[in-house]
């Protein structure tokens, strides 16, 4: 049943048409369940609207780096778990699960802040 305002809006196709438009698919499919919910806590308009924003994050989070994968167009999907150290037996596992954790780019990353820190050219070409 679509909900009607004093001034006869049909809020569900209106709420359908703004989520469609700001490609928000979650929000559009939880809206309903979080108003009934809204309205039986008697939730502020803040807490209504901060619930609603919470559950379109949390599914742009889970659903981004999918996306971006898909995007990409890698020929296949592979993981270091699915990696045959037999058919490669000079590297080690260890090797590649240190690798794996990215702890190396954190590493150069601070060493190279402390680089331009630390560059005497930096002021030359500082705008």
């Amino acid at each position: 049943m679509a909900a009607k305002t004093a001034a006869s809006r049909d809020i569900t196709a209106e709420l359908a048409y703004l989520t469609r438009a700001l490609k928000a698919p979650t929000l559009r499919d939880a809206v309903p369940r979080l108003a009934e919910r809204a309205r039986a806590e008697t939730w502020t308009h803040e807490e209504f609207l901060a619930a609603c924003l919470q559950r379109e994050v949390s599914a742009r989070e889970s659903h981004g780096g999918e996306e971006r994968i898909r995007a990409a167009r890698f020929p296949a999907r592979k993981a270091l778990e699915d990696f045959d150290y037999e058919h490669q037996r000079s590297l080690r596992r260890e090797t590649i699960a240190h690798l794996g954790t990215l702890d190396f780019v954190t590493a150069i990353g601070n060493q190279l802040y402390q680089n331009v820190l630390n560059d005497p050219l930096r002021e030359t070409f500082a705008a």
